[in-house]
């Protein structure tokens, strides 16, 4: 608890200056932070980053994560994001060939998926930050808070479980906390926060964003629980891996643009 405590006190004070900062030192550590996600998560399936998928995932990656105000880069070359994601597949695809199926079908699907997976989570983290810092804070503050209240609910007053052949500790009573718990924190934020955003319609879509945050997280516990693996890395220690910390993060983003909250 003590490393986890001190790992979390240092990444928050790197990581919340970076946010609040914006610009170009945003876009870098999102485009550091999605690298290493990809690397942990394509690690699972042990293929090395270094390796011709993955820095065929790893380029499309950069590709995808590109910011509106970057997209002439592409512009010029006459190229789509979606293109350019269809010439990855048809890469990896020729990879197969090369390698005699050593490196399969299966293989390039899920070097795909895998970028998609992380690159389009942190897109939106992009087009957060540009609409407004505030829905950052929002997206963080909703994930943290709602990890907590599912986290001392459930131990509390949790008795059944929620999904125990993927995560033993999560209670239903504690996803429920959870949402409970978001909601307080976001009609405070709401408040005090300069977004011209219905209260009610705000109130509605935490709810949405708290229980498709845990969901993601449900999600990588079934990943790395069918690879195997404890966490998803270890340069957090206590804490894992960066897909450990940004799972929810990566439902939530996306879920907030169809939303119309950013």
């Amino acid at each position: 608890m003590k490393q986890r405590l001190i790992t979390g006190i240092i990444a928050a004070a790197l990581f919340i200056p970076i946010v609040w900062i914006g610009g170009l030192i945003f876009i870098l550590g999102t485009y550091v932070i999605a690298s290493i996600a990809l690397y942990e998560i394509l690690k699972m399936r042990s293929i090395d980053i270094l390796s011709i998928p993955g820095v065929i995932s790893t380029a499309t990656l950069w590709i995808f994560l590109l910011p509106n105000e970057y997209y002439d880069i592409l512009n010029q070359l006459d190229y789509t994001k979606i293109e350019s994601a269809l010439l990855s597949v048809l890469l990896l695809l020729i990879y197969t060939v090369m390698k005699k199926n050593r490196f399969t079908f299966d293989d390039a699907a899920f070097s795909i998926f895998a970028m998609l997976y992380v690159g389009i989570g942190f897109y939106y983290f992009l087009v957060a930050r540009e609409a407004d810092i505030f829905w950052v804070l929002y997206a963080l503050l909703i994930i943290w808070t709602t990890d907590s209240g599912a986290y001392f609910i459930g131990k509390a007053i949790g008795k059944r479980k929620l999904w125990p052949d993927i995560s033993p500790n999560k209670t239903v009573e504690g996803f429920i906390g959870g949402i409970f718990s978001a909601i307080a924190v976001a009609v405070i934020f709401v408040l005090l926060a300069p977004l011209e955003v219905n209260m009610w319609y705000l109130m509605f879509a935490t709810v949405i964003l708290s229980a498709m945050g845990q969901i993601g997280d449900l999600v990588e516990s079934a990943l790395k629980r069918h690879y195997g693996v404890k966490d998803s890395g270890r340069i957090l220690p206590g804490h894992g891996g960066l897909l450990d910390r940004f799972d929810s993060l990566l439902f939530v983003l996306p879920l907030m643009n169809i939303l119309q909250l950013i």
